[in-house]
């Protein structure tokens, strides 16, 4: 077994790997395709990470989340198109979205008011604003959920075949 690091600036593809126990060589077996050399370029930034590095490294170490991490941290594109989705329970994930689709449901009228006539005014900015961050709210607790049921399939806590079979 290798030594534990005690570098202090730690990426988060480094953290993953670390907090399983893994040393790079066993980190390396479980995904094909990453030597162990390319691994410690990645984790110390001396190379960049690609996406289907990341993806791997998901997979490994059971946690979907890097996906997120890397599209909203280190793709141009993802930085600012894609949500930071934090993990959470199940609990809060539900209660989060019942939330915004129960303020949606209120706002119904008024958006087809304001959208009808194919324009929004000024009159009508501020109230289309607030519609639209609790639509970005809905769609982040649904990113979340997607999140929290891919994190439960790597654990083995839900069985995927079923699930895919029930879609």
């Amino acid at each position: 077994m290798g030594k534990r690091s005690i570098k202090e600036n730690k990426n988060i593809y480094f953290e993953c790997r670390d907090n399983l126990g893994l040393s790079r060589a066993q980190a390396s077996e479980l995904m094909e395709g990453i030597s162990e050399s390319s691994l410690e370029k990645m984790e110390t930034g001396k190379t960049n990470i690609y996406p289907e590095d990341v993806v791997l490294m998901a997979k490994a170490y059971k946690r979907p989340d890097l996906c997120n991490y890397y599209c909203t941290h280190e793709c141009a594109i993802g930085k600012t198109s894609v949500p930071e989705v934090k993990i959470s329970s199940l609990s809060e994930i539900v209660l989060g979205m019942l939330s915004s689709l129960n303020s949606l449901e209120r706002q119904k009228d008024r958006l087809i008011e304001i959208t009808a006539d194919g324009q929004i005014s000024d009159d009508e900015l501020e109230d289309f604003a607030n519609i639209q961050k609790q639509l970005e709210h809905i769609d982040a607790t649904v990113e979340a959920l997607k999140l929290w049921v891919n994190g439960t399939i790597a654990e083995g806590k839900i069985n995927k075949e079923k699930l895919d079979s029930l879609k």
